[in-house]
């Protein structure tokens, strides 16, 4: 060794001055160059790992069983298994995170819950007043705790739509909401507010005039509003708000600033619905502004209040889960319809049937059947399962999809194996089993990856938008003749308003409701009102 360096030590002396500068030169060039290009790396680590960071802002990431927050740790977990393990056991992380907004929110709603649910004192006191006759007068101030009571009405789907919408009109307007109980909504969802319950006691004062309530109830809104009988200087201790598919014009308008002004003051709100008003609140300026920090995404609304709000009862989660891994677990794709038929008879129609195969097939959800010919061609040697998950009150759509893929090969080579939960016939709203099994199909449908519903069906709207879904609509049709096209592909994932306002708040500008603002537009399947993200 000590030769080399000898050795060396006599060639550098040998070399001439210019030799030695050129060597030196380049040394340093190389030794700028290696310093460069590891600041270059680390900024470029830097980089990938803040858009890392930032890309995880934009969605939830696996295994997030608090869902970035919308939920609250402090609940037993076995006493309801679905709200913490259907985040990320059974579906993909949402591509959708809730705004830290939104998640303040909802905690500070459940400390006023909690203060002033039932059993409480509040509560207690507020109450009294509903006793007094109706000359009394709620104008003067009753304490921080205001409420809204949502009566249960209609179908499982309206029920969802219209809780979710209440319950946005209640954290809009700093109101306690409370839910009726005499149906059988506590055999379906657990409760989603820790130490509180969200359910009406059954003795409460008003409930003995629940079947009156109507268009013609003495304090409904919309008749005092058109008699002139309510003002700023008589505001009742109770009010009733109307919004089903037959409501009037003086009805739907509660949510407008002039309505809201005397309605706010009102302590107990008795609300019954059967229709997805969201969309009609953002034409409300002061709701708006609150609205938009809550949902920068404005067609996430019901997505994230529905995974807030609705977790299913244990009864009802394992109908879920053992149905998940019978059938659908080890599909490599599921593919959700839906169908309800709008007919008073119901039941099976071949029209409907050429209808479903035709979007499915024309959108690619489904294949093609193939020639036997075709059929030699196209076998593959590791074919694909796709698990196709049928929901009607008639079997017969899931049996001739089933005998359709089974009797002969298609083009694609894939596995299609077709199923159906249940096909009850006909549809019987308030028994306790066919309520607890439509919301198991609900949940599994939205565990699909593509979906295809009916149009103006709540029970198709709950499904993809809970699970995140942009639906293929199927469109109604007309003299028992499949539409063509049939169906639309949804650029939103919210439900649609069915029964709409013709106009915004400000009537006098004649402005058409699906023109007031740009993000709530006409539904794309029909006449109604959905929200949209801005294009």
């Amino acid at each position: 060794m000590y030769h080399i360096f000898q050795n060396s030590g006599e060639v550098i002396k040998a070399l001439g001055l210019k030799t030695k500068i050129l060597i030196t030169v380049v040394f340093s060039t190389l030794l700028i160059l290696s310093v460069m290009l590891l600041s270059f790396s680390n900024n470029f680590n830097n980089k990938l790992f803040a858009a890392t960071i930032n890309d995880s802002d934009e969605s939830e990431t696996p295994g997030d069983k608090l869902i970035g927050g919308l939920l609250t740790a402090d609940f037993d977990e076995g006493s309801c298994l679905s709200r913490y393990h259907k985040t990320f056991l059974y579906r993909k992380p949402s591509p959708y995170k809730p705004s830290e907004y939104l998640v303040s929110k909802l905690r500070s709603y459940e400390m006023l819950h909690k203060r002033c649910g039932p059993g409480t004192k509040a509560y207690k006191e507020a109450t009294k007043h509903l006793s007094h006759d109706e000359s009394y007068n709620a104008s003067r101030s009753d304490g921080e705790c205001r409420y809204v009571v949502w009566l249960a009405d209609y179908g499982l789907g309206n029920r969802l739509l219209t809780l979710a919408s209440v319950f946005l009109y209640a954290l809009l307007t700093d109101r306690i909401i409370l839910v009726d109980n005499r149906k059988d909504i506590g055999d379906l969802l657990c409760e989603p507010f820790p130490g509180t319950s969200w359910l009406l006691p059954l003795d409460f004062p008003l409930m003995k005039y629940t079947y009156g309530y109507n268009k013609e109830y003495p304090r409904c809104y919309g008749k005092m509003e058109e008699n002139h009988s309510i003002n700023s200087t008589s505001i009742p201790p109770h009010l009733y708000l109307h919004n089903l598919h037959d409501s009037r014009d003086s009805d739907k308008m509660f949510f407008c600033q002039k309505d809201q002004s005397l309605i706010d003051k009102v302590p107990w709100l008795i609300f019954r619905a059967n229709v997805y008003f969201v969309p009609s609140l953002w034409f409300n300026p002061t709701f708006q502004a609150e609205l938009i920090k809550l949902f920068p995404q404005k067609e996430t609304v019901f997505h994230h209040l529905a995974r807030y709000l609705f977790h299913p009862t244990n009864q009802v989660w394992d109908i879920v889960t053992r149905y998940y891994h019978d059938h659908l677990s080890k599909a490599e794709e599921r593919l959700g319809i839906q169908i309800r038929v709008f007919r008073d008879q119901g039941g099976y129609y071949q029209h409907i049937m050429d209808q479903v195969i035709s979007c499915t097939q024309r959108e690619k959800l489904l294949p093609e059947l193939s020639t036997q010919e075709e059929s030699k061609v196209n076998i593959s040697n590791t074919p694909k399962l796709k698990a196709v998950l049928v929901t009607s009150l008639s079997p017969e759509y899931s049996k001739k999809l089933r005998n359709m893929f089974s009797e002969r090969s298609n083009l694609t080579g894939e596995i299609i194996e077709v199923y159906q939960p249940s096909g009850e016939r006909y549809q019987q709203t308030d028994k306790k089993q066919h309520d607890q099994k439509a919301l198991a199909e609900m949940y599994l449908l939205s565990l699909t990856d593509n979906i295809v519903t009916s149009a103006r069906s709540t029970f198709g709207y709950v499904a993809y938008s809970l699970g995140a879904l942009k639906p293929w609509l199927l469109y109604l049709p007309n003299d028992l003749k499949a539409p063509d096209p049939p169906c639309v592909r949804s650029t939103s994932m919210e439900p649609c308003f069915l029964t709409p306002p013709t106009h915004g708040c400000d009537a006098d500008w004649g402005t058409e409701s699906g023109k007031v603002v740009p993000f709530v537009r006409y539904c794309e399947d029909i006449w109604g009102l959905k929200l949209h993200d801005e294009l």
